[in-house]
């Protein structure tokens, strides 16, 4: 690289200041700064493959703890749970049960955002709407959704509104509490941008308040998932049929009276794994697309 900076002479005349050029360098000459992972650092690189070695020891855990306690009544063995699901799966009763427990859970949880998305909203928008959310809320929150059910049969009568009845409340404060939360920890400047450019109301939570609360109100999406879920096989446990058919809840039921244990782990197996894959498949997937996206969440 050519230097056109001069200095002056005793003679007056400026004389060019000396050229260099420099070779570009290498890795090599800085030592090693790079290095290529093994085959075993890739491979425990890999959430996937560490969440399914973790996995597999539980499986081993239990299968040898079963085996030495040697009582199927009480513990059957995990290879017999996954004989028992294959064999409920390849029939299509475990089939017919999720989709029967997954359409009310999905009525349910639907109402439930609706409502928890509504009193957020008046909350932050009214001073009555704010009292009426924490006066709810400290009142039912703490009430278990189980223990409204006696009341949703004696309002709504044996079938899918009451089961939907117990999970509207199941799904309905968890979400309004973390929405609020999120909603309240939004910096003032955001809130003084929205009100600058003239947003008030549903448009100002809409656009400024519900993407810088979303860390919050995905967190309480995924715990009224849970209390769904929950609260759903707790209530086909108590009553069972839901408009003449049962789900995974009376299934376990069932199998629990006919002493089938084995297949009552696999009752409560197949609530698991539908549950890992809501986990990875929308809420990861909308985690991705959202929040760390957006450089929120790392």
């Amino acid at each position: 690289m050519v230097n056109e900076h001069t200095q002056p002479t005793e003679e007056g005349r400026p004389t060019p200041r000396p050229s260099f050029v420099r070779e570009p360098l290498t890795n090599q000459d800085f030592g090693v700064v790079e290095q290529p992972l093994s085959q075993w650092e890739r491979l425990t690189d890999m959430a996937v493959l560490r969440k399914l070695a973790l996995l597999l020891m539980l499986a081993l855990i239990w299968e040898a703890y079963a085996r030495w306690l040697n009582n199927p009544l009480v513990l059957p063995t995990c290879w017999a749970t996954l004989q028992s699901f294959g064999g409920k799966l390849a029939s299509g009763e475990l089939l017919q049960k999720a989709a029967v427990s997954l359409k009310v859970l999905l009525q349910g949880y639907a109402i439930g955002l609706v409502l928890a998305l509504a009193l957020s909203i008046l909350a932050m928008t009214t001073r009555i709407g704010q009292d009426l959310l924490e006066t709810l809320t400290a009142m039912l929150n703490p009430l278990p959704a189980i223990a409204l059910l006696p009341l949703a049969l004696v309002w709504l009568g044996l079938g899918n509104p009451s089961i939907v009845f117990v999970l509207v409340h199941s799904v309905m404060w968890p979400v309004a509490l973390n929405t609020h939360a999120g909603f309240l920890a939004v910096s003032p400047t955001l809130r003084m941008v929205g009100r600058n450019v003239g947003l008030s109301g549903p448009s100002y939570v809409v656009r400024i308040l519900v993407p810088a609360a979303f860390p919050s109100i995905l967190s309480g999406l995924k715990v009224g998932w849970a209390f769904a879920w929950r609260t759903l096989i707790a209530a086909e446990l108590v009553f069972g049929t839901t408009s003449g058919s049962g789900g995974l809840g009376w299934f376990i039921y069932e199998n629990k009276n006919v002493l089938d244990i084995p297949a009552v782990f696999a009752g409560l197996f197949t609530v698991i794994v539908i549950g890992l894959l809501v986990e990875s498949l929308i809420f990861r997937s909308l985690e991705r697309a959202t929040v760390r996206k957006w450089g929120m969440q790392t």
